[in-house]
């Protein structure tokens, strides 16, 4: 999450909102289309199961088939490049600090 966190600061999102993420779901510091956004996200994540038909359908209501195919893509190669890191033991740079 180092050099992520340190993407977002710089991209203007506040270290607060970063700091919420884990409650996403309940925590006001995010709007409805950013909640599906985070839903869709941890659902596709998960290796035990595909991701539901009603967080489908709940990041439907927010986004474009263009915009979902975008997330998907940008989670599935986060995904990749934490799983990556894991293999090879790449421990965080400083990048947040």
């Amino acid at each position: 999450m180092d050099i992520r966190h340190a993407v977002g600061v710089k991209a203007g999102v506040p270290v607060e909102k970063l700091a919420a993420l884990d409650a996403f779901e309940t925590s006001e510091a995010f709007a409805e289309r950013e909640r599906a956004a985070l839903s869709f996200a941890t659902e596709i994540v998960r290796d035990d199961r595909d991701v539901s038909d009603a967080c489908y359908a709940r990041v439907r209501e927010h986004f474009s088939e263009a915009e979902i195919l975008e997330l998907t893509f940008i989670v599935g190669y986060q995904t990749f490049a934490s799983k990556f890191a894991k293999a090879f033991q790449l421990a965080p740079q400083g990048f947040a600090s």
